[in-house]
């Protein structure tokens, strides 16, 4: 009932207004980074599940990078169950899944045991270390993205522990254009549900139906990307949504301009509501923001 009670608010409502609490917002055009509007960008705050956006970037490109398969077995780490009770697949030590698999866990439905498989499985085959090796890619990462104000302290976003990860709406918007870049990456987070396979550690075949926790996922070309909560980030989310690209004849040559924003809320108790709202919003600003040739600094009209 919750969900079609949303979604007839989004077909029906009006855009929603921000909601006092949101700590930080970010509307972006996804292929210049041109933030179109914003509220404290720059804010360092708490992120939640967000980060599994670096996380599987990080083994996506490792992957690309090395010719490595994704189809390959990764075995969850005894550091995976130190996480505590968290909601997801239930995997436990000894486990094993592809990491086509885990990356579809991480994604659509938040596991954190399945972000920590990951992190242990690549770190170890870039250089040995294992989780903390991997944490120091997602930070390299960060740094090649132009993310300047963003620290990554573990592969899935929980933050109960010194030092605290953080980020901003500013440098999440960065990170996502980069990731909505990659096919394999959109493909991912653009799936409503997945069933996958695993074994678990006494050798049993076992398979599980996850579900995507992103509720605007297919509601006016919303095509991705990931939710994030915890009890010091609050309801944080990230979405996506393209239109068709706009040719254009120049001469001899037809230059394809592509459309796609990028929504960041973070610290809502209203996420979802305030992100369709700015997604609205954003598409209108977009058309003002084209229209006065692109500039890559805008300052949105009052």
């Amino acid at each position: 009932m919750r969900y079609l009670a949303l979604l007839t608010c989004i077909l029906f409502c009006p855009a929603a207004a921000i909601s006092a609490d949101t700590a930080a917002w970010v509307v972006a055009d996804s292929t210049t980074g041109t933030i179109l509007q914003s509220g404290s960008p720059g804010k360092k705050l708490q992120i939640g599940s967000l980060t599994k956006i670096a996380t599987a970037m990080v083994a996506i490109d490792w992957a690309e990078a090395t010719k490595a398969d994704l189809g390959q077995f990764a075995t969850v780490p005894q550091s995976a169950m130190n996480l505590g009770a968290q909601a997801g697949v239930g995997f436990t030590t000894g486990d094993r899944a592809t990491l086509r698999d885990l990356l579809y866990a991480a994604l659509l439905q938040s596991d954190n045991a399945a972000s920590e498989t990951i992190a242990d499985h690549v770190g170890r085959a870039l250089d040995g270390s294992g989780v903390a090796g991997f944490v120091k890619q997602m930070n390299a990462l960060a740094h090649e993205a132009g993310m300047k104000s963003t620290r990554f302290t573990n592969p899935h976003g929980l933050d109960d522990t010194k030092p605290y990860p953080y980020s901003t709406a500013e440098d999440l918007a960065k990170l996502t254009g980069y990731a909505m870049k990659h096919p394999g990456f959109r493909f991912f987070v653009s799936q409503k549900e997945r069933r996958i396979n695993y074994q678990t550690a006494s050798g049993e075949e076992s398979q599980y139906l996850l579900r995507n926790t992103n509720e605007l996922l297919g509601v006016g070309g919303i095509d991705g990307v990931k939710t994030g909560q915890t009890n010091k980030a609050g309801g944080c989310l990230i979405i996506s949504s393209a239109k068709t690209p706009i040719s254009e004849q120049k001469g001899e040559q037809v230059l394809i301009t592509p459309r796609r924003l990028t929504v960041v809320v973070l610290g809502s108790s209203d996420r979802f509501g305030v992100a369709n709202g700015l997604m609205q919003k954003g598409w209108q600003l977009y058309d003002q923001w084209a229209a006065a040739g692109r500039p890559a600094k805008w300052k949105a009209p009052k």
